[in-house]
């Protein structure tokens, strides 16, 4: 066979592959031998018609057509092999013409990054303290919750809980339309739509509004930036709520012995998520500024692979799989075509990062013993009844390597972060 080879754009290889004569000659022998059995002519029995008889039978096109579903991804493989070229997923394969083969083969090949300056990044990782105003304002929302909802034969307060009918429109179109729907009058509330709680205040038992919501281009919640909705509400009932007492019984209830215990234990909680929440914006941070200064590029088959991933991991989220993922997306006006266009950018963003990650992980010399993987895995079983049945799954070759990538990324992320915090520099 007859190959060029040249780079083109977005890391991939593209190879112009003619097949010479002797090598059609035997693929098209072996068509005859596939075609031989299968095809029934007149006269002869199958397997017993000769070739010639057989290509008139059927046309040459056809005949040829076999040959080359077999030709063509060998000479392919044999190319690829001669070049030295090491495909990431399956090349695309385009036929020039047939007589004599010719074909294009475009082989996406491992991503290219050029790391910026990562050692000189410097970022302070902020810690925020959970104050006893944080602790009391979480208590009231538990109080909140634990309410009791009482009747009330007064005009809506905010605070309280009412039962409605609503119907809200945008133009000719229903966006919502509930009856008896319950509705927590919360003011600045963005739910269902902004300034709507702000409304019903004052409304009395059966009193019915009729009113429109406008929102500027420029508003912040992009969502409903520049829509204009007609609502129609009817009152029903109007309750109001009335908190349980905070005292150790209801500290008891929550699982603590006092109301001094109770608030420890949620400043204890709090802390703990707040640390968590800093320390995760703080890795973001890092990473996204040596993403930033750094020259990736990759093919486009990565980011289309990483789009379909996104929509797997999607799917998971609904009990009835795609059929409630796809209900979600009819109700925010969305089809299964949109969704993949809207997360291009979190795809893109996704990939840049795991590709500068994985080189600062090389040049870092980063890397996974068997025995962290083992001691992983140990982790992952520990406390549950399978242990033994779970091990041999995650034993696996295809899930230790899953494991030894998550733990890479982990460890990488923290020899990132060290430089970042200026923690690397001092521990030489």
């Amino acid at each position: 066979m007859k190959v060029s080879c040249e780079p083109i754009e977005q890391c991939q290889v593209a190879l112009n592959i003619e097949a010479e004569a002797i090598e059609l000659d035997k693929y098209m022998k072996l068509a005859y031998n596939h075609l031989v059995g299968r095809v029934a002519v007149p006269g002869f029995r199958k397997g017993k018609t000769p070739r010639s008889i057989l290509e008139q039978h059927i046309g040459r096109g056809a005949f040829l057509q076999e040959a080359m579903e077999h030709m063509i991804p060998d000479l392919c493989s044999e190319a690829l092999k001669d070049q030295k070229i090491e495909a990431i997923d399956q090349p695309s394969i385009e036929v020039i013409q047939s007589e004599p083969v010719k074909f294009k083969v475009v082989v996406p090949i491992k991503p290219s990054v050029k790391l910026g300056a990562y050692k000189d990044i410097r970022i302070e990782l902020v810690k925020k303290e959970i104050t006893d105003d944080d602790v009391e304002k979480t208590l009231e929302q538990f109080r909140s919750q634990k309410a009791t909802l009482i009747p009330v034969d007064r005009p809506v307060q905010f605070g309280d809980v009412i039962t409605m009918d609503i119907e809200a429109k945008e133009g000719d179109k229903t966006v919502i339309s509930r009856k008896g729907a319950q509705y927590e009058v919360v003011k600045d509330s963005y739910l269902p739509l902004p300034e709507f709680s702000e409304k019903i205040v004052g409304l009395a038992k059966g009193g019915e509004i009729e009113f429109t919501l406008t929102y500027p281009e420029d508003y912040k919640i992009k969502q409903v930036a520049g829509k204009e909705y007609q609502l129609k509400v009817n009152v029903g009932e109007v309750k109001e709520k009335k908190l349980p007492e905070l005292n150790d019984e209801f500290a008891k209830e929550a699982g603590q012995d006092t109301v001094a215990a109770l608030k420890e234990q949620i400043k204890k909680s709090m802390q703990e998520t707040v640390d968590a929440r800093g320390r995760q914006e703080f890795e973001q941070k890092s990473l996204d500024s040596a993403v930033d200064m750094s020259d990736v590029q990759y093919p486009p088959i990565m980011k289309q692979r990483e789009i379909e991933r996104i929509l797997r991991e999607d799917v998971k989220n609904f009990p009835d799989g795609v059929k409630g993922f796809e209900r979600y997306l009819k109700s925010i006006n969305k089809t299964s075509d949109d969704y993949p266009k809207e997360i291009d950018e979190i795809a893109h963003k996704r990939l840049r990062r795991a590709i500068v990650l994985g080189k600062i992980a090389e040049e870092e010399g980063v890397k996974v013993e068997e025995q962290e993987i083992d001691a992983e895995i140990e982790r992952m079983v520990s406390g549950s009844e399978r242990q033994e049945d779970l091990k041999k799954f995650f034993n696996l070759p295809q899930s230790r390597d899953s494991i030894s990538e998550t733990l890479l990324t982990q460890k990488a992320l923290k020899v990132l972060t060290d430089i970042t915090s200026g923690n690397a520099a001092e521990s030489k």
